[in-house]
């Protein structure tokens, strides 16, 4: 229970932080966001809709920045994140809303890959070391080395312009309307593979070389020797043994990866013209837009912590010792 009571205070505390500064921050930047806003819209908003705007977000003169907080803290428990300026005032949860999905579902799934499929591989060359699976390490590593950019353009070069097997950009086809309909998941999965091969491609190498040093260590542990001495299987001593305690690092990296998932990968959705929740974090910045990015940095804030609390809870029960030295 102190285990669970400390990761809790814990937590708390970094979100009151991170909202806090959350707050804060946009409000030491010069300017503010209905100046912005104004500015552009010269001559179309009168005085009495800017005075109006300004009380909506919170930005009357006549609330002293206290209040200003705790309204703030009031309007976060309404699930009221304020609205976008570059939306044409929508609101910022809705906004939002029509990015996540997109992001989610092509990074998330695509590092769910790349997580399962690195650290099996990593596993197996770390329990074969020094065999010509070694090979693998060096080309993964490579690969892992090119930025996205590079590998996003090289990637439409070869397999959209060369070959036609994928299209380059955009989430689904021209003309078709969004729904569950089995055309319209087919068009979203064929325009979503090749940037989803990008990612695990270019992030493959990072989990094959994690594991596998880490499988390399664990072998030489006394509880893998005495486990071959009772003439077990080897594929059971990989997984109940050395696989099982070699991927604790592991975990959490593929915490704070998860937790990014909602922030995605701006350069890969740029490259691709693909409306996830990057674009979307660059478009509020480049239109000065403290409303969508605000509410931006709070998601992606609330996500790594969730990432991060499914990591503990995970690490406590694959590896009892964590809650003994908690103790």
């Amino acid at each position: 229970m102190r285990f669970v009571g400390r990761r809790v205070v814990f937590y708390l505390f970094t979100a009151w932080a991170a909202i806090t500064i959350n707050f804060f921050l946009p409000r030491m930047m010069k300017g503010d966001p209905i100046s912005a806003y104004l500015q552009k819209n010269q001559g179309k908003i009168s005085p009495e809709a800017a005075d109006a705007l300004r009380t909506l977000f919170g930005l009357d003169s006549g609330k002293s920045l206290w209040e200003q907080y705790l309204d703030y803290w009031r309007l976060l428990f309404s699930g009221d994140l304020g609205r976008s300026f570059s939306h044409g005032l929508a609101p910022v949860t809705e906004v939002i809303a029509s990015a996540l999905p997109w992001t989610i579902g092509l990074v998330g799934i695509a590092t769910i890959i790349s997580f399962l499929l690195g650290t099996t591989v990593g596993a197996i060359i770390g329990w074969r070391r020094g065999r010509a699976s070694d090979a693998v390490i060096p080309v993964a590593t490579f690969f892992s080395t090119v930025p996205y950019f590079w590998m996003g353009l090289i990637a439409i070069a070869i397999f959209s312009t060369a070959l036609g097997w994928f299209p380059a950009s955009h989430a689904y086809a021209k003309g078709l309307r969004p729904g569950f309909s089995a055309e319209f998941i087919g068009s979203v999965i064929y325009h979503g593979t090749l940037p989803a091969l990008t990612i695990v491609v270019a992030s493959l190498g990072g989990w094959i070389l994690g594991m596998r040093n880490m499988m390399i260590t664990v072998l030489d542990e006394d509880y893998v020797t005495v486990a071959q001495a009772k003439g077990l299987p080897n594929a059971k001593v990989v997984r109940d043994y050395a696989a099982r305690n070699a991927m604790l690092p592991q975990l959490s990296s593929f915490a704070l990866a998860l937790g990014f998932i909602v922030g995605g990968t701006l350069v890969m959705e740029l490259v691709f013209s693909y409306p996830g929740v990057g674009k979307l974090l660059l478009d509020a910045t480049n239109a000065k837009d403290y409303p969508l990015m605000q509410g931006l940095f709070l998601v992606i804030t609330l996500a790594v912590l969730a990432a991060n609390i499914l990591a503990d809870i995970a690490y406590a029960i694959l590896d009892p010792r964590a809650r003994q030295l908690e103790a």
